[in-house]
């Protein structure tokens, strides 16, 4: 069963954090990362950009309002995500456990939905208007 990990956290300026610290930590998610795709588990996974370079989309009563700025204003933002093909919830639990970003903020798992057949390709070829 595919899962998304969204890893949760306080967003900090790379200009304050000292190398050493910034270098243990990229090595402790490329420690992970590689552990994951040896594992044949992982599908995918990126680091984002801060929430000041986010946009939200909402339509109501059939106009688009654009803002800046992440969905809702929060101590915590999403920092990045992976998506993996774990066999079940404790195996998910068990790699959300490793993710270094654990320690200091949170991952949330969620299962993916997995649509029907006849649906699934429609929606994966959907495109924005």
């Amino acid at each position: 069963m595919r899962y998304l990990f969204m890893i949760f956290g306080a967003e900090v300026d790379p200009a304050t954090v000292p190398d050493a610290d910034a270098a243990a930590e990229m090595a402790a998610y490329n420690a992970f990362t590689q552990e994951i795709q040896a594992r044949g588990l992982m599908l995918g996974g990126e680091a984002l950009e801060p929430s000041s370079t986010a946009t939200t989309v909402r339509v109501r009563d059939g106009h688009a309002l654009v803002t800046d700025g992440p969905f809702a204003e929060t101590k915590e933002q999403i920092l990045g995500y992976y998506l993996l093909e774990c066999a079940d919830l404790d195996e998910a639990l068990e790699m959300a456990a490793r993710i270094p970003g654990a320690a200091s903020g949170g991952i949330e798992v969620r299962p993916i939905w997995e649509l029907p057949a006849e649906a699934a390709p429609a929606a994966r070829g959907a495109t924005a208007v």
